[in-house]
């Protein structure tokens, strides 16, 4: 494991643009620097790294070496990368790494990108990861509840009216910018396919004006 997350290290060095560093950090407000890396190409980076690996718990303890690691945020988001990759996608077992890397994270980019694993979740065990979604969505963590509440963006059929609800109605009162707008931004999505649930919702129930506005926007 060491050696693959120092191997991703290694290449993400060689890839490093220090013009670029400097204003990574400044949009991300991020106390950890950059190496000025883009983020697909971090992704790049470690899934070429990665290819061949067909072991879950060498991808996942990789994961968490280069997250717990890091000292650029490259190496964060080569982590998350790894997390995407098939003999992990979907595995129950990296619940806890994503409660991890949300909380010790506590930034929209961290949190949006998990979202996408935790869907996958959604997909592959959903009975279990249901009621996980559920208490997140009453969590302590501002991230953590922001998880809940995107977790089932780009599901169009697969979509769980119900826990949407659920997981919605729990924070509509949230005066937090990034809770409002994870509101908004679920909705917007479900819209695409569930357009008259969605204005019943809105319609039904007191959002914030930046909730209802970015639900309703392609409506």
């Amino acid at each position: 494991m060491d050696e693959l997350a120092d191997a991703i290290r290694a290449d993400l060095r060689l890839s490093a643009d220090p013009s670029r560093a400097a204003g990574q950090q400044a949009y991300m407000k991020s106390a950890m620097p950059f190496l000025g890396v883009r983020v697909p190409a971090a992704r790049r980076l470690a899934h070429a790294r990665a290819r061949g690996i067909r072991d879950g718990v060498v991808l996942q303890e990789t994961a968490l070496t280069l997250w717990d690691g890091a000292q650029f945020r490259e190496e964060r988001y080569a982590a998350l990368a790894l997390l995407a990759l098939r003999p992990v996608k979907g595995d129950l077992a990296i619940v806890p790494m994503i409660a991890h890397m949300v909380r010790t994270g506590q930034w929209w980019d961290i949190t949006d990108e998990l979202a996408h694993r935790v869907a996958d979740l959604l997909d592959a065990h959903p009975a279990e990861a249901t009621p996980l979604v559920r208490a997140w969505s009453v969590d302590d963590d501002l991230w953590m509840r922001r998880l809940a509440i995107i977790a089932q963006l780009g599901r169009r059929d697969r979509l769980d009216l119900d826990l949407l609800t659920d997981v919605i109605e729990q924070n509509a009162d949230d005066p937090e910018f990034f809770i409002r707008k994870a509101i908004g931004w679920a909705l917007r999505d479900a819209a695409r396919t569930r357009p008259d649930e969605v204005r019943a919702f809105v319609a039904a129930h007191r959002l914030s004006p930046l909730s209802a506005r970015e639900a309703l926007k392609n409506l």
